[in-house]
């Protein structure tokens, strides 16, 4: 789907989040900006500790202990518009227009709660209606999600059920708030190949049947191309490529979308060995100048390491922070 970004659901603008960390201050996501159009995905990947999930959890205010947000997030749904920065509106649209699904649903599930009455209180958060149709409208949403015997499995325990059936109830919860906008923590990293598959199948219907818009955070590039329109390549707390999913995994402009492609076997092709990407991501305490990725990035010169980069691009659909992109049009990458 090739969607111009007119009207977004979410708008974010320059996201910097801070943790305190042993006296310090560390900003594990600095400067990040994107847009979600109604009906869209986005998909957000990169290396662990790049800043994907943190910038998921700062748009609905989850940061931990100490951690704080700065920037411009701005919601736009039917039932009206709000800023992420303000503690109203972000407990407005929690569960009113913006619903979320984590990674892990077994540590995400309230274990102290039978399965229906998980989702009994997500629908009771929504709008007031009788005990019998709230649990009418549990049943209906655990059917619509693929869970067996719906009747059965509401009156079990989230430790009686799969991992794939506590994520298929967890995305249930999330759907009873009826949101415009779903944002996923990387929610298929837990299952195995099998029931990923059947999961991400779910999502696909789901957006399409409702018109979800969806942020995707993941580590896996094959799942982000499977269930997204647009991806944002982020590396050191910064987006250092967006655009549509088949552009940039077919045609890569910045060196360090390439190298995860290049170590990724579904995009590395059959026969032989993966590529690694050496040395270490930077230290959020101290990140260096100029290009983050330049101490790692087998194309750095000299400017790399000290001009400014930002997202440049030669339209709205695409973008790069590389002030080099031409070097891999001449390797062929």
């Amino acid at each position: 789907m090739d969607q111009e970004v007119s009207r977004p659901v979410l708008g974010v603008d320059g996201l910097r989040v801070d943790l305190a960390l042993g006296g310090g201050t560390m900003h594990p996501v600095d400067g990040v900006s994107f847009a979600v159009a109604p009906g869209e995905s986005l998909g957000i990947v990169g290396e662990s500790g790049s800043g994907k999930s943190l910038s998921l959890k700062a748009v609905l205010g989850l940061l931990p202990p100490g951690g704080t947000a700065a920037g411009d997030i701005r919601f736009d749904f039917a039932g009206g518009a709000g800023s992420g920065t303000d503690a109203g509106d972000v407990e407005r649209v929690r569960g009113h227009g913006v619903a979320m699904i984590f990674q892990e649903p077994m540590t995400a599930l309230n274990p102290t709660m039978r399965v229906g009455e998980l989702i009994g209180e997500a629908v009771s958060a929504r709008r007031r209606m009788p005990r019998r149709d709230v649990r009418a409208r549990v049943l209906e949403l655990m059917a619509s999600v693929g869970i067996p015997e719906p009747e059965r499995r509401a009156r079990m325990w989230p430790h009686e059920l799969s991992g794939g059936l506590r994520q298929r109830v967890m995305i249930a919860a999330a759907l009873a708030t009826e949101p415009e906008l779903l944002l996923c923590d990387e929610p298929t990293t837990a299952l195995d190949v099998t029931i990923q598959a059947q999961i991400l199948e779910l999502l696909r219907r789901l957006r399409a049947e409702r018109g979800l818009a969806m942020v995707f955070v993941s580590h896996d590039l094959a799942v982000v191309a499977e269930v997204c329109d647009r991806v944002a390549v982020m590396y050191a707390g910064r987006i250092v490529e967006i655009g549509p999913v088949e552009e940039v995994l077919r045609s890569p402009r910045h060196p360090y979308t390439a190298a995860l492609l290049a170590s990724a076997p579904s995009f590395a092709g059959l026969g032989g060995a993966l590529a690694t990407i050496p040395g270490s991501p930077p230290d959020p305490r101290r990140f260096p100048e100029g290009c983050r990725f330049a101490p790692r990035c087998a194309f750095a010169q000299d400017d790399c390491r000290v001009a400014r980069h930002e997202l440049v691009g030669d339209d709205e659909r695409r973008a790069t922070a590389c002030i080099h992109p031409e070097v891999l049009l001449e390797v062929g990458a």
